[in-house]
């Protein structure tokens, strides 16, 4: 009996965020050991059909930089990087397009419709969902590098997300994009998620990822940031390396009308339902003030 008070009481917890997120949408990039660990693919399948049958409406955003790497591997392609972006020729592109927009998309649809679902998988390409431009970037004391079909978000147009919503279906977006010339881009999977949270002014953004959060000099997890807190953290050095470019897409989602952005640890089995539902929550919750 204690057990099923104990369950009960959970349940009451949620009930306010329950009520108050009802008809609201959360973009989810979907990333890291979350995507590779059998158990953990499950319980965030298990998390967004529960999200979705509440009456809260999910827009998940993937990436599958490890299984491009694999692919390109196993066809004789070696993956060369400058500043953390893939370099990308028309080869690799097919590749990209093959595993993303292919292999890990499907596989997550898949996984969703298992558990009760109804998601239906898009890339950018889809209904001029995503135009992009291409991308370079500069080195230190350099020329700016061609990074080849490597694009970064120029609009985002969410007619077909809403239709999709509309029919109570789980859109699940591979980052790719088309340019006005027709060109397919590769596009990082943050920025992606960040750029459509924007132009649907979405309730919530939400990055799974294979840290805990944000964490102060101490290794504690800091709970709640601002800008002002994330610019002081950033000139410490406490900010930086590849959490930079996620708390950059939180600031630009919160400055085009995105409520709450949040950085939760996607190795923990549903941290999704632990950081929407109980009061403690987990991880850290990025804020605009």
């Amino acid at each position: 009996m204690k057990e099923l008070i104990e369950k009960a009481n959970i349940l009451i917890e949620a009930l306010p965020y329950i009520r108050t997120f009802y008809g609201k949408t959360f973009v989810i990039k979907y990333g890291g050991a979350a995507m590779t660990e059998d158990s953990l693919k499950n319980a965030f399948a298990q998390d967004i059909v529960l999200l979705s049958f509440i009456g809260i409406r999910p827009i998940i955003v993937h990436g599958g930089g490890q299984k491009i790497s694999s692919a390109m591997e196993k066809m004789g392609k070696k993956p060369m990087f400058v500043h953390g972006q893939r370099i990308t020729d028309k080869e690799t592109m097919n590749i990209v397009e093959m595993v993303l927009g292919g292999l890990i998309n499907k596989e997550i649809v898949n996984l969703i419709n298992t558990n009760g679902g109804r998601a239906v998988g898009l890339s950018g390409k889809d209904a001029g969902l995503i135009t992009a431009k291409k991308k370079t970037i500069k080195k230190p004391s350099a020329k700016a590098v061609d990074l080849g079909l490597v694009g970064k978000v120029e609009k985002v147009e969410p007619l077909i997300l809403e239709n999709l919503q509309a029919g109570n279906f789980i859109p699940v977006i591979a980052p790719i994009g088309v340019s006005r010339k027709g060109e397919t881009l590769n596009i990082n999977a943050d920025l992606v998620a960040s750029s459509i949270a924007s132009a649907i002014r979405a309730e919530k953004l939400i990055f799974l990822t294979d840290t805990q959060g944000i964490m102060d000099k101490k290794g504690v997890v800091i709970g709640t940031l601002d800008k002002k807190k994330i610019e002081r953290l950033t000139k410490d050095g406490v900010i930086s390396g590849g959490m930079m470019p996620k708390v950059e897409s939180c600031l630009d989602a919160l400055m085009a009308g995105v409520s709450k952005t949040h950085i939760i640890d996607g190795r923990i089995p549903h941290s999704l339902l632990i950081e929407i539902f109980t009061d403690k929550g987990i991880g850290t919750e990025i804020i605009r003030l």
